[in-house]
């Protein structure tokens, strides 16, 4: 598709239907507008109409470790 090209109707579908696939399969929103050629406002507006649960901002990241008394005086 072209871009900037106003998409509509079956092909709008079509496009939804792939985004939301690959957002399910772990693409960033940034990396499928850049894979299409769209913005990411497109893309962040095609995944909500589909009803996409948007996965927060950061993407993965490990589990922070608590250190138990490292620099910190009793309380």
């Amino acid at each position: 598709m072209d871009k900037g090209k106003q998409i509509t109707g079956a092909a709008r579908e079509e496009l939804a239907q792939e985004m939301k696939k690959q957002y399910e399969q772990g693409m960033s929103i940034r990396a499928i507008a850049e894979a299409h050629g769209r913005s990411y406002g497109f893309v962040h507006r095609v995944l909500t109409e589909t009803d996409v649960s948007l996965r927060s901002r950061g993407g993965e990241r490990p589990q922070r470790r608590r250190l138990e008394g490292v620099g910190r005086s009793p309380r």
